[in-house]
């Protein structure tokens, strides 16, 4: 029972999104400090070589992870154990030459890119590149663990890379840094023709920052490639230490393991769609970037004035002086800034819920291996319910106290006046998150029973369909960057609506629409107004001048207690309601830890599921 309990898909899930809590908290330790460290020059050297490995990345690692997690549940759970043995054995091999290819496509496009942009670039691309190769061939190790339905590896292996990366990537920056101030310490340049940083000549102290911030991204670049290297060591270390714990009495009992040659087509078969779906994501959001930025001045020519007047930001900003309200560019540029700002908060939720799907995969695929249909019905039924009872109250919170959130974060910052543009983008994602949030569960659950075509076919459909509507909308001057908000819900609705569908057919599964969605949804709905209400109550009830003279001045004001306030007893009244509306199954309760205590207690109330 306490093995079965280990390898749940819940407790796998719940293993995988506290790794990515901290894998977030630690990324926001390391960029908050970088920056300040880097400033802006060095963090767009930063970006930049972020900006072409990050696709290449993405579609290097597409559907391999996946096909070797699924190939590895199916084969265990046929008793196959040599088979699925050799399924990793040929999947390092596989990943050894995706890694090594990607890194060569990474280092070849690196050329025209930076003919394109700067060859400064080039350092933090070097120093980035082998980053590829290593989480390709680490992910061999995570893909068969994950298999196994052992989460543990992956996650502590995402934690010790990103804690490689905020330690040794600071680091570099430091010591970097501190060179190139050493460098030109004493300099009197009227008296010097030019100095050397770094083997740079620089004839001003403004232009040796600009090498040194160079060097300093360089540097915190390689403590995210340190990083990735110092996970791939754990993992082959966790490999040969622990193995897979499989016996010799498992292993002479299962059948002979497939051919190599024979294991790898399967592998390649299953990742096709997977890297085809890559692909287009990664199209769409390099058209985005260029279309709708095209069509926000498309939609200044035809309607200036309608555009400017429908933004109160603009006039503030005027005012400010922090932006050019007659120059075009300038305002198209401000628009998109805003739009890319919600965006941050968009993933938020579902990079936590896609865990779900990670944990699902193995799961699932071994319940369609063995044809078990319960198990089969049970697993989609709880990714679903657990993916809304975690998405429905923090995308309702999200939305019901969208201002606030901006204001903490960004009341006293340089753009404090573009929160009125960027609430209501937020406050629309925020009302999606939860069909934003179960999209790659969704299409997970369709890859581990082998339809990893549908989310293909629904993610192209939703990427032309999206392109069409920014084209449309965001060209209107009624809509402008609003219309690139309804592209985006509109291309998420379209993937989960032919997904979910799909799955429900493939699969032959009746989900219990009430408990998965009807009763978190109502829940959520409760937290959100209760957020929002004790918001607006200590807003009202407590004067500033009682916290601080200077609201601007200090982040202790009454709108951000009552945004504490009113998150706290949002998450009361939610965790209350939804036990009184018994919107929680015992299996979600009994996989956590105390989790079989827990669920006694709240069976003797009544209040399970």
């Amino acid at each position: 029972m306490e093995n079965s309990k280990k390898n749940s898909m819940l407790n796998g899930a719940f293993v995988l999104m506290i790794a990515i809590l901290m894998v977030k908290v630690i990324g926001v330790l390391f960029k908050m400090p970088m920056t300040n460290m880097l400033g802006a020059v060095g963090r767009g050297y930063f970006s930049s070589a972020y900006e072409i490995y990050t696709p290449i990345f993405a579609i290097s690692m597409a559907g391999l992870p996946v096909a070797v997690s699924r190939m590895v549940a199916e084969a265990v759970a046929l008793e196959k154990y040599r088979h699925a043995r050799a399924i990793f054995m040929t999947s390092k091999k596989v990943f050894f030459i995706v890694g090594v290819s990607g890194l060569a496509v990474l280092l070849i496009a690196a050329v025209p890119y930076c003919m394109l942009t700067d060859w400064d670039n080039l350092k933090g691309i070097l120093c980035v590149a082998p980053s590829i190769f290593l989480c390709c061939y680490m992910s061999a190790y995570r893909g068969y663990y994950e298999g196994l339905r052992n989460m543990v590896p992956t996650a502590i292996s995402q934690v010790i890379e990103a804690l490689g990366k905020l330690i040794l990537g600071l680091a570099f920056i430091k010591v970097i840094m501190m060179r190139g101030q050493a460098a030109i310490a004493g300099v009197d340049w009227e008296t010097v023709e030019y100095v050397k940083v770094f083997g740079t000549k620089v004839t001003s102290e403004v232009e040796a920052l600009t090498v040194t911030q160079c060097w300093a991204a360089a540097g915190a670049v390689l403590g995210v490639t340190l990083g990735s290297f110092l996970s791939l060591m754990y993992l082959i270390l966790c490999h040969r230490v622990r193995g897979d714990h499989f016996t010799g009495e498992m292993l002479a009992a299962s059948p002979a393991a497939g051919k190599g040659g024979d294991i790898a087509k399967e592998m390649i078969r299953i990742a096709i769609p997977m890297v085809i779906s890559a692909l287009i994501l990664n199209i769409t959001n390099l058209i985005d970037t260029t279309t709708i930025q095209a069509r926000l001045a498309t939609a200044l020519t035809l309607n200036r004035d309608m555009v400017i007047t429908q933004h109160a930001a603009f006039k503030a900003a005027k005012e400010l002086g922090r932006i050019n309200i007659d120059n075009d560019k300038a305002i198209v540029k401000y628009l998109w800034g805003a739009y890319g700002t919600a965006l941050d908060f968009k993933s938020l939720v579902p990079t936590i819920t896609i865990q779900l799907g990670v944990s699902a995969i193995p799961a699932l695929a071994t319940a369609w291996a063995v044809k078990n249909k319960d198990n089969i019905r049970s697993t989609i039924e709880t990714v679903i319910r657990v993916g809304m009872l975690i998405a429905l109250p923090a995308g309702f919170g999200i939305a019901f106290l969208a201002t606030p959130i901006l204001n903490i974060i960004y009341g006293r910052g340089n753009s404090n006046e573009s929160i009125s543009l960027i609430a209501p983008i937020l406050i629309t994602y925020g009302i999606f998150t939860p069909i934003m949030a179960i999209s790659t569960p969704t299409t997970n659950m369709l890859q581990a029973v082998g339809r990893a075509d549908i989310p293909m076919k629904s993610v192209a459909a939703a990427a032309v369909c999206k392109i069409i509507c920014n084209f449309f909308l965001v060209g209107n001057p009624k809509f402008n960057i609003y219309g690139a908000v309804f592209g985006t819900v509109l291309f998420y609705v379209l993937i989960v609506s032919v997904n979910m569908f799909s799955l429900l057919r493939v699969s032959k599964v009746r989900v219990n629409w009430l408990s998965v969605f009807l009763k978190p949804c109502i829940s959520a709905l409760l937290c959100g107004i209760t957020a929002f209400a004790t918001h607006g109550i200590i807003v009202r009830l407590i004067p500033e001048t009682v916290l601080t003279g200077d609201t601007t001045a200090s982040i202790v004001n009454t709108s951000t207690i009552g945004a504490i306030l009113g998150i706290g007893l949002g998450a009361i009244v939610y965790f209350i309601s939804i036990l009184l509306l018994r919107g929680i199954a015992k299996e979600d309760v009994v996989t956590l830890p105390k989790g079989e205590k827990i669920a006694k207690v709240l069976e003797k109330y009544r209040l399970l599921g």
